[in-house]
């Protein structure tokens, strides 16, 4: 592994702690399965199909985390680059800003600097994946009706993360010589979110002039 890649999955410049699948679970059964076909060299586009004989919330679920451990690693290699200095908006270059809405603080979409914006998400996410009444760990327990729902929104917020690294920061994560690693990784949560129609087609033009007419 490359220096510049050994950056890239230093432990100390995870953005926030990696969400665990706990051994000898279904979820950790399906993890290990979906990175075998990752490291198989499977194209992308098969590699993201739910398997024969699982669950879809199942395999969504498992993506979801996954990914949002990735873009904590990927964030976390250009957070000291990305300041109330450098990104006082979160934004994607001059046609997309990306405003911060909750439940508790922000009730109305409120312009926020890129990373106070990457705090109050990732902390948010966080607060999702792991809480068992929408992302359930234990075999045989229903996802609930508002699970696809949660996990649209969870995708296109990270989804930004992606576009305001390629706009703004992409410069450093090509010094570091990471783009290849950063690259597959967003083809392959494209074409996931693709499979399952889990992002609106709308959401993801922003990276369509950086990665041509296929958005990827």
């Amino acid at each position: 592994m490359s220096h510049a890649l050994k950056q890239v999955f230093n432990k100390d410049k995870t953005f926030r702690p990696k969400r665990k699948f706990e051994p000898g679970t279904q979820r950790f059964e399906l993890h290990k399965k979906a990175q075998a076909s990752l490291n198989a060299g499977l194209d992308l586009k098969v590699a993201v199909q739910l398997p024969p004989g699982e669950e879809q919330n199942d395999w969504v679920a498992v993506h979801v985390v996954d990914f949002f451990n990735r873009i904590n690693l990927i964030y976390g290699t250009i957070s000291d680059y990305c300041t109330e200095q450098s990104c006082p908006v979160m934004s994607g270059g001059p046609k997309y800003e990306y405003r911060w809405q909750d439940e508790h603080k922000y009730r109305k979409p409120t312009a926020l600097s890129a990373p106070q914006y990457m705090n109050l998400l990732m902390d948010w996410i966080e607060v999702q994946i792991n809480n068992e009444d929408i992302f359930p760990t234990n075999v045989g327990t229903p996802f609930p009706k508002n699970f696809l729902p949660v996990v649209k929104k969870i995708l296109s917020r990270l989804f930004r993360v992606f576009v305001h690294v390629y706009i703004h920061h992409f410069d450093r994560i090509t010094q570091m010589g990471s783009e290849a690693h950063v690259n597959t990784c967003y083809k392959h949560f494209y074409y996931f979110v693709k499979e399952f129609n889990l992002i609106d087609t709308k959401e993801l033009e922003p990276l369509v002039s950086v990665w041509g007419g296929s958005g990827y």
